[in-house]
């Protein structure tokens, strides 16, 4: 049966927390398999035998809880749940139990085939015949009914809204009432089933006596509760569930990067008690306003380097009560807050609305989610609670008086999701930020005892107090031909404009570039045609292998074609006609031009075959700020009888191990990149650097074996990630793959600040720790108009280049335009490409106390390697060659030319 879950995992593409509580559901069903009226002490002691967690079912029937934080994927595991108890036990009626009318509504969609989210997606068992869903619109359908008796349905799953039959009446509740169809009521149809399994998605909801008395009368065989809470408040009285099988709380979550990274945002060195409450709550608020414009400006950038759809970000305001959200509301609409710029795009949601205007904020607040939604601020009062999943709530300002937990709790529940369904690794775009002036220290106290971190950020440091803008820039050669460089999506001006003499200070206006060769709009629309055709046509390697083909007859017939079909088609018809002759023409101007203004770069792949072989270099760990403590023997205690295996791992067993570095050797082995037999020396050895550094600060023995016993995750995760940066690779062969002649000159994205001009990069800049927030220009042989750097030694490059008599033309590659990998799942972007009058360079200006690091010579080595393999790609083909160079930061000067510049890595280095 094993193999079902292995199976079911595989086709649902299940994370790991989830695989493993449908492993724990596999095991529970091999020890007991549910039954009708089963004797509860039996099967308690049976489920206890192999998970000692289980203290009570806390019901009349087996039930058990599967605690998984929000955004981990609950409504996905009970896809999961029934296509596993239907396929390998033959369980055909599920009942899933949702809390409030907008679950049911949206489990409703997830069970309903065609949707975005659908459960069983994949699930080939339920591709030609998808589970019958009865809901509490639909029950009384006697078709449905009758084809459930006669037993047609493979499966059945009823979803209810828990309001459809919680009263306090029996016969006040229309499903328990009687049936003329059926001869009982469905409920009394439902309780005689023999194989009914009970879901309750959000479980705590359920724990008051008229919902469990209400679920007892259906009499299931078995129940599989859900939540992120598995615990039940009773004003300040706090009761954990007894029969929690499988607990992965938040902490681990945040560890294992399946949300957002919580942030609490405050201003450095502020004193809230110094200001008058409403000028705070002000502050409050026009801080989350900065926080919310700069993470816009961020989302926005990031969708335009990776070519993603663009996330809209929103800010959620907690209200006191409903007079206090009227006001916040008020104010946001006003002319006076931030010039007008939110009237319109705010919405207020509590249980004072009535009507068309609550039903119309309800609508806008299901559609927050759409990037052409208005909405940017929602006010709320305490009503979005569970059920509400949006991945784009970025920012969240609590102007409600709570206690701490309620307040970490309430914040961080709903905008925990991530957008893109995993980290980006951008902060700005995997990062919730709370803004919590008078609670800061709370906060992040809260965030400690829950057993996770809160990142925290500076307003003013982290976060600017202006406001910051994104800055799309066009490739050089869409400026020359007067066209975007996307014509699929579009792109934004750069923020050049026109301008006279720089200013004192060096920051400067650009000037205008020539004038475009294209001002026709149909003279246009063909050349976006034909720029949309070069690379439809270079992604063809054996045709094209190089932009030189792009000028032979063959390849311009094609392009032509291609234009003059798009031409013919839907809206193209409605331009001004353009002669054949005037086609080829513009498509011969557009390719030459295009050619002369990018740098062809082959797609290059360097696959390992053969034997490929793993590892770690040595190195030294850098752990001198570690202080952890010795935990009291009777918090141990606590936790290996409340924690979960999981959680603990470390203390399973209890065994004491002959070394103190074995504690630590015997969590590493755990990892799957990990081999002791090939690489036991390098963990011996890290071990021992952790040890010495415990010994620093603890002098006896049993101190150190009981921080290695408590926190020997932590500990190995730690040495673990650094381990990451020393990681090699190494193959018998490699195989060279040429998957396109050259990639494409794509737009760049920027965030900048909002009055942020373009300097003349030829200037020297005073405040060289701001240079990553400038952006530069005046270039003659860059292939963009602007970039930015992020150091002035990148800038004093960019000026060498320019006056280098031998370089042709160089340009700041964005992300994906290079596949160099260095290690595993590591790709390397090199700072600079340059092409001179002879071959081609991938430059990478480097600080001085860098240039040896394990890291930048590992990228160095898998740079040399591209270029090798690129070079015999160029020459075989008319091309030039390539080459690598790592250049220290400090002999770059005005009196060096490119090719004088000592670098500490080239193509031919005995470190190869």
């Amino acid at each position: 049966m094993a193999s079902h879950v292995n199976s079911i995992s595989s086709r649902l593409s299940l994370r790991t927390p989830q695989r493993q509580s449908l492993d724990i559901l596999h095991q529970v069903m091999e020890l007991a398999k549910p039954h009708k009226n089963p004797d509860l002490n039996a099967s308690l002691a049976t489920i206890r035998s192999g998970f000692n967690s289980i203290e009570d079912f806390e019901a009349s029937f087996p039930s058990l809880c599967f605690a998984l934080a929000t955004g981990v994927g609950k409504t996905r595991l009970m896809g999961a749940f029934i296509t596993y108890l239907f396929v390998a036990h033959g369980i055909r009626h599920f009942f899933v139990l949702a809390p409030n009318l907008t679950i049911y509504k949206k489990l409703i969609t997830d069970f309903t085939p065609n949707t975005p989210k659908y459960v069983f997606q994949g699930i080939s068992e339920f591709a030609v015949k998808p589970p019958t869903l009865v809901t509490g619109e639909t029950y009384e359908i006697p078709f449905q009914i009758e084809m459930d008796r006669a037993g047609f349905d493979d499966v059945v799953i009823n979803l209810f809204n828990i309001a459809k039959f919680n009263t306090r009446s029996q016969e006040t509740r229309k499903a328990w009432r009687l049936s003329e169809y059926l001869g009982q009521s469905y409920f009394e149809y439902l309780s005689e089933l023999d194989d009914l399994v009970m879901i309750m998605d959000e479980a705590h909801r359920y724990r008051a006596l008229a919902s469990m008395q209400s679920i007892e009368a259906l009499k299931p065989v078995m129940g599989l509760e859900l939540t992120a809470t598995p615990q039940v408040e009773r004003g300040s009285s706090i009761t954990r569930f007894k029969n929690i099988i499988f607990d992965y709380p938040l902490s681990s979550a945040m560890k294992d990067g399946y949300v957002k990274e919580p942030a609490v945002a405050t201003r450095q060195d502020f004193n809230a008690a110094a200001m008058e409450p409403a000028a705070l709550e002000r502050l409050k608020l026009e801080d989350g306003i900065r926080i919310h414009e700069a993470t816009k400006v961020e989302l926005e950038v990031y969708a335009q380097q990776n070519a993603v759809r663009r996330v809209k970000p929103f800010l959620l305001v907690i209200a006191r009560d409903t007079n206090h959200a009227n006001e916040i509301f008020s104010l946001i609409e006003d002319e006076s807050f931030f010039d007008g710029h939110y009237r319109g795009r705010a919405i207020q949601v509590h249980s004072g609305q009535r009507g068309a205007e609550k039903d119309e904020n309800v609508e806008r607040l299901l559609a927050v989610e759409h990037s052409d939604e208005p909405t940017e601020i929602v006010v709320h009062v305490n009503m979005l609670k569970e059920g509400w999943d949006v991945t784009n709530l970025y920012t969240i300002v609590p102007l409600r008086a709570a206690d701490s937990r309620t307040l970490v709790e309430q914040s961080i529940g709903r905008g925990l999701r991530l957008p893109y369904g995993k980290r980006t690794g951008v902060a700005a775009v995997d990062r919730l930020t709370i803004v919590a002036h008078d609670r800061f220290q709370d906060i992040v106290d809260e965030a400690n005892r829950g057993g996770y971190t809160f990142n925290v950020v500076a307003i003013g440091k982290d976060i600017p107090d202006k406001p910051t803008k994104t800055v799309v820039v066009n490739p050089n050669y869409a400026g020359i031909l007067g066209v975007s460089a996307n014509s699929e999506k579009g792109s934004a001006e750069t923020s050049s404009t026109a301008g006279d003499t720089p200013p004192s200070n060096g920051t400067v206006q650009a000037v205008d570039g020539p004038k475009p060769r294209f001002t026709n709009p149909a003279e246009q629309r063909t050349a976006q045609l034909a720029l949309d055709a070069i690379r439809k046509v270079c992604r063809d390697s054996k045709s094209v292998p190089g932009p030189v083909a792009l000028a032979s007859t063959g390849v311009q017939q094609a392009i032509v074609q291609e234009v003059q079909a798009r031409l013919n088609s839907g809206q193209h018809e409605l331009l001004p006609g353009i002669d054949p002759a005037k086609i080829e023409a513009v498509v011969k101007e557009t390719t030459a031009v295009y050619i002369q203004h990018t740098i062809a770069i082959p797609r290059v792949l360097v696959l390992p075959q053969g034997t490929v072989t793993a590892g770690f270099n040595p190195f030294q760990l850098d752990i001198a700020n570690v202080t952890l403590q010795p935990v009291s023997q009777d918090i141990l205690i606590q936790h290996l009888a409340s924690e979960t295996r999981e959680t603990i791992g470390a203390l399973e067993g209890g065994f004491e191990e002959e070394r103190l570095e074995d504690y630590i050797v015997r969590g590493l082995i755990d990892f799957d990149d990990i081999n002791y037999d090939e690489q036991a020396d390098l963990l011996y050895d890290l071990s021992s650097q952790f040890i010495a550094r415990l010994r620093g600060y603890l002098q006896e023995d049993s101190k150190i074996k009981n921080v290695l016993t408590f926190h020997q995750r932590r500990i190995c995760s730690l040495i673990h990630e650094q381990m990451q940066n020393h990681a090699w690779e190494q193959a018998s062969s490699y195989e060279v793959v040429v998957s396109q002649g050259f990639s494409e000159v794509r737009p760049q994205a920027f965030a900048a600040p909002a009055d942020a001009v373009v300097r003349d990069h030829k200037i020297p800049v005073e405040d060289k720790s701001n240079i990553r927030n400038m952006l530069f220009g005046f270039f003659d042989k860059c292939l963009y108009p602007t970039q930015k750097f992020d150091s002035d030694p990148e800038r004093r490059f960019a000026s060498l280049l320019e006056r280098d008599t031998i370089v042709e033309k160089w340009f700041k590659p964005g992300k994906g335009v290079f596949q160099i990998r260095y290690g595993r799942d590591s790709n390397y972007e090199p700072d600079f490409v340059v092409e001179t009058q002879t071959e081609k360079l991938l430059c990478e200006p480097k600080r001085a106390d860098q240039v040896n690091d394990a890291t930048v010579l590992a990228k160095a080595r898998a740079a040399v390697l591209w270029c090798s393999h690129a070079s015999i790609h160029e020459q075989a083909h008319n091309g030039k060659p390539w080459r690598y160079l790592l250049i220290s930061h400090d002999v770059i000067a005005d009196n060096m030319t490119l090719l004088g510049l000592p670098n500490s890595y080239t193509q031919g280095d005995s470190r190869e």
